[in-house]
């Protein structure tokens, strides 16, 4: 999984608006008295159009963003030029839509004949005007918000899917809806989880052949893993692929699973096993194959969840399967016997390229484990594999593509400095793919971690199951925390430009014929880059950090760049003061830009000073370490490593008297629920929660401190 979060506060504010938008339609001969149609007419009949032959054509369809990568291959590039490298300096802001909330923000737009549909915090759906940003409709599902317990990385959503008149979008509570395009009303949902476990949906789901294809995380709190696959139509399941085994004393699924079992050991069903689907999925119409990542093993540590070892099939691999049955073609594991929280959840690209003087159709991906895969997405055969980022857990990777793990790497008796950590040389934001240029453009990040085996940790039902000494977190050093723009030659494999960051979990990339790169940024701006050689032309503050991948579109013959901001989930650890100090706070806002605009930018953020203790407590060095140690396995998945919180979620540092006087009610009495703040009474006793204030004081006091605030 991305790293730890889990959602709390307030749902995103509903919105009722109406708004008028021309149309592009010609009306039909003989019909000039006839009544225009409606904007609900328009829609539906713009988004009905969007079917089976249409998605499959995405890539000639150069004026929408019809599919989250904008085509089946997930490239995210774009045949538009309008904005190109020579005038990109006169682009501006167009128009911006505040989304009334502060939570994370993952989200990247389907357009649509002028209308753009996308998702926010708390799975709300919305459909908005592409020229004037005027809200056309939401849809909020009312996920409960204890359900915000259960989500490693934030309550946020990674966008939607249109096909036939209907906008398809999963929730946290792990329901797949099904909405009207042209109004929001719900046509139909399904539960697609097992409401009895930990289970959460943020991806975006892609309509397939007909079919809803889903998957869902998890796997850090404990659960198996599956992708799902729903008849659009009526919300039928029509196939379920489990991505690793069951309790053995069970019958398997299927041959492909009875096989996988053999790699494992122990009793892994009891936590769940993992290799959840969470967020990538590919598509190639020609070889009618559905490409699937999957996550990380549950628990992360293969010495407690297969303790005689094994490559645990099928967590952290790339699986190849008929999208209409969901039969296994092929697999390739990047991680085998996954130690250290590799996903292969990341963007997979497809693409044609020659390799050894041969064409080849491959797949591309850059998953958290460091290193650049390229693989036949015919066959999954092995091409060849570089690390993109600093690796120290494997040597390299051999022939047939197994990594070949370094020494020094085994964390049961002593810590180990692994890199790259779990968050990922690069995680779930979106990699772009520019033809003309041939490289890739990966969002990449060099961020170590220290593993500590945890021999006394022992499952527990709805509660983070790393096995994992989670509280050496707080031991990485903020100075060997960066991140960068990655441009990378997937044939030659190496590094062509890199442009380079001060803060980690910057934003998914869009690639343009224009010879663009467009990419938001930790720091709050949003900045284009000459393709070709990496040259940055052009930047505009977003008022706010931006992780989401933008889009670009035509509407009236004017090319829009559309981006979401509002950062969160795992930036906040990553980031904390670093962020504070970049004047970056999350604001959810869906900000677009054109040649020639000229509305205002977002304002800077308007950050408090550093906290001053506002109440003693007193305790002793063992107690407040004590407190530390429980705060960063219990705490720091929501409020930030070391009390320092992003600004997505409340900093402890910066509670007031009431709030320390309320502490053990809030931790333990559960009376902050209806705002996601779950109870901790089933793990927690009042001793613990005093050390835990202890801790947190403490750290109020060291930023004061540091600061020179008395």
């Amino acid at each position: 999984m991305p790293h730890p979060w889990r959602g709390l506060l307030l749902a995103p504010i509903a919105f009722l608006a109406l708004c008028c938008a021309t149309s592009r339609e010609e009306p039909p001969a003989g019909a000039a008295n006839a009544p225009a149609p409606s904007r609900a007419d328009r829609i539906r009949a713009a988004t009905g159009a969007v079917d089976d032959a249409r998605l499959k054509g995405a890539d000639a369809d150069v004026g929408d963003w019809l599919t989250h990568g904008r085509t089946y291959a997930e490239q995210r590039y774009s045949p538009l030029e309008q904005i190109r490298d020579t005038n990109v300096a006169q682009l501006g802001l167009r128009w911006s839509l505040d989304l009334g909330t502060h939570r994370g923000v993952e989200a990247t737009p389907i357009a649509v004949d002028g209308v753009l549909f996308t998702t926010g915090p708390w799975s709300v759906v919305y459909a908005i005007d592409a020229r004037s940003g005027t809200l056309i409709w939401s849809y909020d599902p009312q996920v409960p918000k204890t359900v915000g317990a259960n989500a490693c990385c934030d309550v946020v959503n990674r966008g939607a899917a249109v096909y036939k008149g209907r906008v398809y979008a999963g929730t946290l509570d792990g329901r797949l809806l099904a909405l009207d395009a042209a109004t929001g009303a719900l046509a139909w949902q399904v539960q697609t989880t097992d409401t009895t476990r930990p289970y959460t949906i943020t991806g975006a789901p892609r309509v397939v052949a007909g079919n809803v294809i889903l998957g869902n995380g998890g796997a850090e709190l404990g659960v198996r893993g599956y992708v799902s696959a729903y008849d659009a139509e009526t919300g039928r399941l029509v196939w379920r692929f489990y991505t690793v085994p069951g309790d053995p004393s069970q019958p398997f699924e299927n041959a492909h699973l009875a096989m996988a079992a053999k790699t494992w050991s122990g009793e892994w069903w009891k936590v769940g096993g993992g290799g959840t689907a969470w967020d990538s999925f590919a598509y190639d119409p020609d070889l009618d194959l559905l490409y699937i990542g999957t996550g990380n093993g549950s628990p992360w540590s293969r010495y407690a969840r297969s303790p005689q070892g094994g490559d645990n099939l099928f967590v952290s691999s790339i699986l190849a399967v008929r999208p209409k049955t969901g039969e296994l073609v092929w697999y390739f594991q990047t991680t085998p016997g996954d130690n250290w929280d590799y996903t292969s959840t990341q963007h997979m690209i497809l693409a044609d390229l020659e390799i050894g003087g041969k064409p080849r159709k491959v797949l591309m991906q850059a998953p958290k484990n460091g290193f650049f895969y390229v693989l036949d997405r015919a066959t999954g055969e092995f091409l060849s594999a570089k690390p993109y980022v600093e690796v120290s857990w494997a040597k390299g990777i051999d022939a047939q593509g197994r990594p070949v793990e370094a020494s020094g790497t085994d964390y049961r008796r002593e810590t180990r400095e692994i890199r790259p950590s779990p968050f990922g040389g690069h995680n779930w934001q979106p990699m772009s793919y520019d033809p003309q240029t041939g490289l890739v453009y990966v969002p990449a990040q060099e961020v170590p971690f220290f593993f500590r085996f945890d021999p006394s940790w022992r499952y527990t039902p709805g509660a983070w199951n790393t096995f994992t000494d989670m509280s050496v977190i707080q031991e990485v050093p903020p100075e060997l925390v960066s991140g960068h723009l990655l441009a990378w030659d997937p044939r030659a494999q190496r590094e062509v430009w890199r442009a380079q960051y001060g803060l980690p979990w910057n934003g998914g990339t869009l690639a343009t014929a224009g010879n663009l790169v467009f990419q938001g940024t930790a720091d709050g701006r949003f900045v284009a880059y000459r393709a070709s050689d990496g040259a940055k032309l052009w930047e505009s503050p977003a008022g706010s950090g931006v992780v989401a991948a933008p889009i670009t579109y035509l509407v009236d013959g004017v090319q829009y760049v559309t981006v979401m901001a509002g950062w969160g989930g795992v930036f906040a650890l990553a980031g904390g003061d670093a962020a504070r100090s970049a004047g970056v706070e999350s604001v959810g806002r869906v900000l677009t830009f054109a040649l020639g605009g000229s509305a205002p930018p977002p304002p800077p953020a308007d950050l408090p000073p550093p906290p001053r203790p506002s109440v003693e407590v007193t305790a002793s060095a063992a107690q407040i370490q004590a407190g530390g140690n429980a705060y960063h396995r219990w705490c720091a998945h929501c409020h930030g490593i070391g009390a320092v919180g992003g600004g997505v979620l409340p900093d402890l540092r910066y509670s007031t008297p009431e709030t320390h006087a309320r502490f053990a009610d809030i931790v333990l009495g559960g009376v902050s629920q209806d705002r996601g703040m779950p109870s901790f009474a089933k793990w927690l006793t009042p001793q613990e929660v005093e050390q835990i204030r202890a801790y947190v004081v403490s750290r109020a006091r060291d930023a004061a401190k540091a600061a020179g605030v008395k």
